[in-house]
């Protein structure tokens, strides 16, 4: 089954009769199981649910701001895991909104989804918000510059609650340039920051999605237990942090406005 125009298009997974993708240009963008949201298809997002899971009690409700919709994944499975949870979701394509809602499940009125600029969303936002922004923005297969530099990672901290977590999916190729400048940039900002891949990402053998999880506070990050978890994934990941995080970084600088002037 496919919906939609060449550029944006929903199709059924065949090894899975309750499974949809979206593709964006042709680039594998969101997976949702129709009858199961805590089905999790692509392993950087069941890395991002892991923090998710793991920054709070199991089930406490939390305030989360999403910066890049989809087809609404990590929203349905939070809505599942916290039910009650206020959910804002920034999409900036509104026909990724329109095909989502003409033909995936609704969501429950406590997520609401506004067409909108990650970047224009998070500047209008009032300080001390949210508990949870995760940031997934893309178009295509890159990164807009506005959103990857230190101005933008700082009104995100501005924006969290003291005990906030900034959440953001980088994609990559060895030697995994960009995801150490994205590394340094967090560095820049937060005081305690993590890094989740799989571990032939790390050794630098595939292309692929590193996770980035970000606090104010250092030690505020699980990260005992999120080495656990993503040692346990079908796609076993490893965990950078503290020493080995700045080894991974090797000297790279933050990135700002300045210096970002083309697209990641």
């Amino acid at each position: 089954m496919e919906r939609g125009d060449e550029r944006l298009r929903l199709v059924a997974d065949p090894a899975r009769p309750t499974g949809r993708l979206l593709l964006a240009d042709g680039v594998e963008q969101s997976y949702v199981d129709l009858a199961d949201p805590r089905h999790l298809h692509f392993e950087y997002v069941r890395r991002m649910a892991a923090v998710a899971d793991l920054v709070a009690p199991a089930g406490r409700t939390l305030e989360v701001l999403h910066l890049g919709g989809g087809a609404l994944t990590l929203p349905r499975y939070l809505a599942a895991t916290r039910p009650g949870s206020r959910q804002r979701v920034v999409e900036r394509d509104p026909t990724v909104v329109d095909l989502v809602a003409r033909e995936l499940p609704a969501l429950p009125g406590d997520v609401t989804v506004q067409v909108a600029d990650a970047r224009e969303a998070v500047t209008a936002a009032p300080a001390g918000r949210y508990d949870l922004v995760l940031a997934d923005i893309y178009r295509a297969a890159r990164m807009p510059a506005h959103v990857a530099g230190v101005e933008f990672v700082t009104e995100v901290a501005r924006i969290l609650r003291p005990d906030g977590v900034y959440l953001v999916n980088v994609t990559d190729l060895p030697p995994l340039v960009f995801a150490r400048v994205q590394v340094a940039t967090l560095r820049a900002v937060f005081g305690d920051v993590c890094l989740v891949a799989d571990r032939r990402m790390l050794r630098g053998r595939r292309y692929g999605n590193v996770v980035l999880a970000a606090a104010a506070r250092p030690g505020r990050l699980p990260v005992t237990r999120l080495t656990a978890r993503a040692a346990r994934d079908d796609v076993p990941g490893g965990v950078l942090h503290g020493a080995a995080l700045e080894a991974f970084t090797a000297g790279a600088r933050p990135a700002t406005d300045a210096t970002l002037t083309t697209e990641p």
